[in-house]
């Protein structure tokens, strides 16, 4: 049996991309009630689109911002229930941490298309995407990382993205913490940073010619083959 493969960007070959110099913005680690509404609101400025892929426990405490996120027109995918590293997990505790954070996500918005999963610390495995393909989800990673939860300051977030984008890249960036690393920093200094070069870098892709898109719906004959 051929093993799936994640994306690590969109295929200029796929078939619901409509525009050749297509940007992919995603959040990870949300939705958090302090900053994700922020990010929304900077998002809705500019008419940009995102691909937010979420906690399930928190998706099940925050349910009226997966709706949010949805009515505004963003994605809504799968991070995992609890956030952890999943290459430790057994396989039962790895198909409970996708199938309850979906659950999660559905139940507090019906209206949700859960499509993509993405690994926690972007680590795959094998198992790890079998049981991710098993769920109907497609496996994304990323191909440009400011590594914005190290707080690098919102000048260097900004110079990293620009410096990485091309068509059809796909850009990580956080509003929200992992569980176990809310106690690490204060909320309220979070994700300023990357509320900041967010509110800097829309525009600058766009006076690049970038149109920035929510990840499309990826089949198996136009995924990127990229070994995990």
């Amino acid at each position: 049996m051929k093993r799936p493969d994640y994306i690590c960007e969109v295929p200029s070959n796929c078939d619901d991309r409509t525009e050749d110099r297509s940007i992919y913005l995603t959040f990870d680690d949300g939705p958090n009630p302090y900053w994700t509404p922020q990010i929304l609101n900077v998002l809705a400025e500019y008419g940009a689109p995102a691909t937010f892929f979420v906690i399930g426990a928190y998706a099940k405490s925050q349910p009226e911002l997966i709706r949010r996120i949805v009515a505004e027109g963003h994605e809504v995918a799968n991070h995992t229930m609890t956030h952890p590293d999943l290459s430790t997990c057994g396989p039962l505790e790895l198909e409970r941490e996708i199938i309850e954070a979906n659950e999660a996500i559905i139940a507090a918005c019906p209206q949700a298309a859960v499509r993509h999963i993405r690994a926690p610390y972007g680590v795959w495995s094998e198992e790890v995407l079998t049981t991710s393909a098993g769920a109907g989800l497609t496996a994304v990673h990323w191909s440009a990382d400011p590594r914005d939860w190290s707080r690098p300051g919102a000048n260097a977030i900004v110079d990293v993205v620009l410096a990485s984008v091309r068509p059809g890249a796909i850009v990580l960036l956080h509003d929200g913490c992992p569980p176990d690393e809310l106690g690490q920093c204060a909320v309220t200094s979070l994700r300023d940073q990357t509320l900041t070069a967010l509110s800097r870098i829309i525009p600058a892709l766009h006076e690049r010619g970038f149109a920035i898109r929510p990840l499309p719906r990826i089949t198996e004959q136009t995924r990127t083959h990229v070994s995990a």
